[in-house]
């Protein structure tokens, strides 16, 4: 009984492990391309499936995520007859997983000589200085080329990247110094930049520190002007309330004889050369100046004695 059970069991397992291995679960960013007794039947995107046994059979399993192929240098030669290595890379993606599997037989060696061909023919068109120094043109080219090739096969190419571009020995030597010398004169011209510029804000400077000298003086030669009218301006305030004051005071005329010879003074003190008197202040000088001499001279009918008077004759 137990030898009729074993055959059994073991059929179970087998049938249990065959299911098992029926059932595929597809991760993300992946496909499975599936074909049916040898023909194409589905492609498969993430989920649960299940593959007839002996049947179906998962015949590539194609990643959709962006994928980058850095391919060696190629020898490629310039317009001009100079031979170069240029290395390359290229960003593809895997848009159609059934284009992928069928239309071409090597996907990745197709894509490296597709581009090696192509930098060829676009390296051929130009000389050594535009190749070094057209990369984006370059670049752009190769990718619209390699795009519309490669669409057939199911991917679709993002970039292309110029990775190293290796001229001759003798061209980067001279190139190096051609380099060095262009530093120089950026240097060069850097420095006289420099000197030029510090010229101009000395120069700057002086003019600014003599206008600010100027403005100085002229500031301080007007605060002198006008405290110096200031000056006269209360002085003839002054004089002008005295004048009315006396007016108002109604003075007599010796009062006013004083004080025309106290202003004569006063401009006799003065710096001026020529002094031209009034006759009315020249007599009242002469006035004064025989009061002071009457005043000084001793009386003499004072000291001497009384003459006697003689007798009279009979």
């Amino acid at each position: 009984m137990f030898g009729i059970r074993l055959p059994i069991l073991i059929l179970i397992i087998l049938i249990l492990i065959v299911l098992a291995r029926c059932i595929r679960i597809v991760q993300q960013s992946r496909a499975y391309v599936v074909e049916r007794l040898g023909a194409f039947y589905d492609v498969w995107s993430v989920g649960l499936h299940f593959k007839l046994p002996f049947v179906d059979r998962v015949l590539k399993v194609v990643s959709l995520k962006e994928q980058v192929a850095d391919f060696p240098p190629q020898p490629v030669i310039t317009k001009d007859n100079v031979t170069m290595q240029i290395d390359t890379v290229l960003y593809f993606q895997i848009t159609d997983p059934k284009l992928f599997a069928y239309g071409v037989e090597n996907p990745m060696n197709a894509i490296e000589n597709l581009t090696a061909t192509t930098l060829r023919n676009i390296i051929g068109e130009l000389e050594l200085d535009q190749s070094l120094t057209s990369r984006d043109i370059i670049n752009a080219r190769m990718r619209s080329i390699l795009d519309e090739a490669t669409d057939p096969w199911g991917i679709k190419v993002n970039r292309v990247e110029l990775k190293n571009i290796l001229p001759p020995k003798d061209i980067q030597n001279a190139m190096e110094k051609q380099m060095r010398a262009e530093r120089e004169r950026r240097e060069q011209i850097l420095q006289a930049e420099g000197q030029k510029q510090s010229q101009i804000l000395v120069a700057e400077g002086e003019k600014e520190s003599r206008i600010l000298r100027a403005d100085a003086e002229k500031t301080a030669r007007i605060l002198a002007a006008e405290a110096e009218a200031e000056a006269i301006l209360k002085v003839n305030q002054a004089m002008a309330d005295s004048l009315k004051l006396l007016n108002e005071a109604n003075p007599s005329d010796p009062v006013i004889r004083l004080k025309a010879l106290e202003a004569f003074q006063s401009a006799a003190n003065g710096k001026a050369t020529k002094i031209i008197i009034p006759s009315e202040i020249q007599g009242l000088a002469g006035l004064a100046e025989g009061v002071v001499e009457t005043v000084k001279k001793p009386d003499v009918s004072a000291a001497k004695p009384p003459v006697p008077t003689p007798p009279a004759q009979n």
